[in-house]
Parts: C-alpha cells; structure tokens; sequence
C-alpha cells in the first residue's frame, strides 16, 4: 500500500494571540509527528511511504494536489490541529475532488480532543487517535476489513452512519523503540530559523508527556506522564544528524529538564563525542542550575526557552505555573552567565489579570534581559482547565470550540478571556508589549553586533522587518 503524510498548505491560521504579521514570518520547521509515523512504518512494514510538506515548499493547494497525483497514493493521512482545521478541510476537499477513492485518514491534537466531530466530517474516512504509530500500522495492514479493525485501538470511522470507537492504545512507555524520524523523506536542507544561528535547522522530540499542570496548556494525545528516551538514544540521533549535514536542532520537548540528571548524562556524551552541532531546549526556569548550565553550554546548548508567562506572583499562581519570580530572575542570570541564550515565553489576558499586572509583565521581560521575548495574549484552547474554568465561569459564554469542530467556517474567531480587559485593549498592549522590548536601542545594537553570518543576519532582518509593521 502506498501512504502520502501530507503537512497541508496553511492560509487561515486560527490565532488571536498574535499579530497577524508576526504569525505570518515564523518560519515552518519540520513535521516531527509525520516523520515519526513513517520512520515506524518503513521499519515495521512494508509500505511505502512518503512525506509531503507543503509549508517548507511553499506550495498551493493546486500544486499539493498535483503532487499527490503523481504519487498515486491509496491514503493520506494529514496532521490536524484545531487552529490549522480549515486549511486541512481545503487539503481534503481538493484532494477528494481530484481522486475520491483515495481514503483520507487525519491524526493530530485536535483529532484526539475531538474523534467524533472528526470523524463526521465530509471526505474524512479514519481518525487516529493518541501516539498515532501503532494504530495507523494496524489500520493501514487491515484496510479493507473493518471488522479486524475495530479490535485495533486508536481508531474512529463510520460505519454505516454510525460511530465505531475502538478505545484509546496504551502510550510507548520504552521512546527508545521508536526508529528516530524520517529525515531523508523530506526536503531537510531547506529548514532554517530566524533565532537560530546555523543552517539547516531540524526538529527533535527527547521526551514526550510534561508532568506538570499549568493551567493553560495540554497536550492530551501525548499524556501527562513524563517518558523520556534514554541519553544514548538521543546523542546517538544527534549524531545522524550531524552525518546527513544538519548544524542546529530546536529540541521540542515540553520540559526538558525534568530530570536533571538525564540532563546531565545527555551533555556528558555529546562533549565526549565532539559534534559539530548546536541546539536548543525548552525547559522550566525551576530545572536548571549552575551545573546544569555549564554542561549544557559545554555540550553545545546555545539558547534555553524559558516559559516565565507572568510578571506578577499572583498570576503566576493563577496559572499554575508552580514557580517564582525570584526563580525566573536567578536562572535567566545563570544562564546569562554561563553564555546560554534565552528566550522568554510571556502571555497577557490571563485569568484576573489587570492592566497594572500586564505592565509588570512587560517589565519583566525587560529586566530578565533575554535575547528573545515571545508574547501571546491568553487563549482558553480546547480541552484545557483554563477553558474548563472559563464555561464554568460564565467567562466563555458556550463550548464554541466544539461548535467549531463541527461546523468548521472561515469566519470562526475564537474568545480570549475578557474579564477585566476587553480584546482591543489587549491587542493594543501586546503590541507594547513588543515595541517595547525589541525598539531598545541598546537591545538592538546588541543584536546587531551578535549576529555571526550573512544568513542569520537575513533572518533577523526579516523578522525586524515585521516587527516594524506593528
């Protein structure tokens, strides 16, 4: 059987917390999650498979479709996230148009939160839910026979108009099992990031799950344990990296320093093995010491992502964030002083949260000093307990993700928590937010003199470029 992983075409971006600029110049970075499902399927089966991003090659749906034609595919299947659902329905759509006996099958965040809105959907013929690799392998060797396939967890289809659900598949508790991702299926050299310093630029899970519980984040398809691939099994990916000519890894785990001493083990072997390689993390400003700090620096560690989100304890309290300011301060300035840097992750809107408290965040971000400073305006996103909290409240006046979800339509805006300030008033201050921080002068000198490449001085000017434009 032949299966095209398709990473659509995306024109309606879903979003209100930035501006449409900013959203409009981040630059596409591999599709991990289709990776992954090919690399398992080319060692666990023999189809052949494919991938087709549509992003890094700039292609329209037209030119999406005919590219499925000429691989002749028997399915697609295309990742789905709730704020990319109308671009994904446009990619069925056009390809059900162009050949209606090729099944569709969709897998993704939003699918798990919503299987059966899903699963009703014109043109959509399987859903996968959870760790999508071992139900897509069942459902793709049982095709043609939905009576086996109802005995395969991680499925929903129709059956004579009816819902089939077949239960959730137990998460991968041994990640070092998995094959690593399917670079070659893509066209890698192409990857680059207007942050990162090398090219090309390529993406990387070490772990999956998070074990804490912010209020405004989920990640239900991956769970909330904390499974994490051993550090042989990581610095032996980097390795094949570094083989096939990648410069930078952007490490897309949700805490990567949960456990400090994987951490630790991790740098150890990558400074012993001597790769020509830097990369970046994503951690909590609570996992990381002055140890910690050093090894990662040593090991090549360029730039850690910090999620500070508030500038004042009682919101960060609200949000469950399970940290401190003074935590944010002391691990900015580790980092600061061992050479890492930083990006700092703020929203703004949050639950109580006033004009006086976001002016406090804004001042924040400004006294960490990190090189980078991203700020969204708070969303209550589906399946989160800030949206739980929001339909309990009144807050949020109904379940309109869900309606969306059903009824996906182009004019669709979604609610931010308007409860002390209203929409405009937040968009105007987290424009503030932005000028702000990147008009410093100093702060733009700073980042001048940084800069080390011909290349990363495009990037950046591209991105100072829309910057502008707020």
């Amino acid at each position: 059987m032949k299966i095209l992983l398709i990473n659509p075409p995306i024109f309606n971006v879903i979003d209100p917390s930035l501006p449409a600029v900013l959203l409009e110049e981040e630059d596409p970075m591999p599709p991990l999650g289709l990776m992954y499902l090919a690399s398992y399927l080319e060692k666990n089966s023999s189809h052949d498979v494919k991938i087709l991003d549509c992003q890094i090659e700039k292609l329209s749906l037209e030119q999406m479709v005919q590219r499925v034609e000429e691989q002749k595919p028997d399915a697609v299947g295309i990742t789905t996230m709730t704020f990319t659902l109308i671009d994904v329905i446009n990619a069925i759509n056009a390809i059900k148009k162009n050949n209606d006996d090729i099944k569709i099958i969709l897998g993704g965040p939003h699918v798990h939160i919503y299987p059966e809105e899903t699963a009703k959907l014109p043109g959509v013929d399987f859903v996968v839910i959870g760790e999508g690799e071992l139900p897509l392998k069942g459902l793709l060797e049982n095709f043609n026979d939905k009576d086996k396939l109802k005995n395969i967890k991680g499925l929903f289809f129709l059956e004579n108009e009816q819902i089939v659900r077949t239960g959730l598949q137990d998460l991968i508790q041994n990640l070092d099992d998995l094959p690593f991702p399917a670079r070659h299926l893509l066209p890698y050299k192409k990857y680059g990031s207007a942050i990162g310093k090398r090219f090309p630029v390529t993406t990387m899970f070490t772990s999956r799950g998070c074990p804490y519980k912010c209020l405004f984040c989920d990640r239900p398809h991956l769970g909330k344990s904390f499974r994490a691939r051993s550090a042989k099994n990581v610095v032996d990916e980097m390795q094949v990296c570094t083989e096939i000519g990648i410069k930078e890894i952007f490490i897309y785990d949700d805490t990567f320093g949960a456990d400090r001493q994987r951490v630790l083990d991790i740098c150890s072997d990558l400074i012993k093995r001597k790769l020509d390689l830097t990369w970046d993390i994503r951690t909590r400003v609570n996992t990381v010491d002055k140890e910690v700090l050093k090894a990662l620096k040593e090991a090549g560690c360029q730039r850690i992502h910090f999620g500070v989100e508030a500038g004042t304890q009682r919101i960060l309290n609200v949000l469950r964030k399970g940290i401190t300011i003074e935590m944010a301060k002391k691990a900015f300035k580790l980092t600061r002083e061992v050479g890492i840097q930083t990006l700092g992750y703020f929203m703004i809107g949050s639950p109580t949260e006033t004009k006086e408290d976001i002016e406090k965040t804004i001042k924040l971000a400004k006294t960490l000093k990190p090189e980078f400073a991203h700020f969204t305006i708070t969303t209550p996103y589906p399946a989160t307990d800030l949206y739980r909290m929001g339909l309990e409240s009144g807050v949020l006046p109904n379940d309109y993700w869900q309606e969306f979800a059903k009824n996906p339509t182009k004019d669709f805006k979604p609610l931010i928590w308007e409860e002390n300030l209203k929409k405009d008033e937040l968009v105007s201050l987290l424009k503030k937010a932005y000028r702000t921080f990147y008009y410093r002068p100093l702060y733009i000198l700073k980042r001048i003199i940084s800069v080390s490449s011909w290349g990363e001085f495009k990037a950046k000017a591209k991105v100072g470029l829309s910057l502008l434009k707020i």
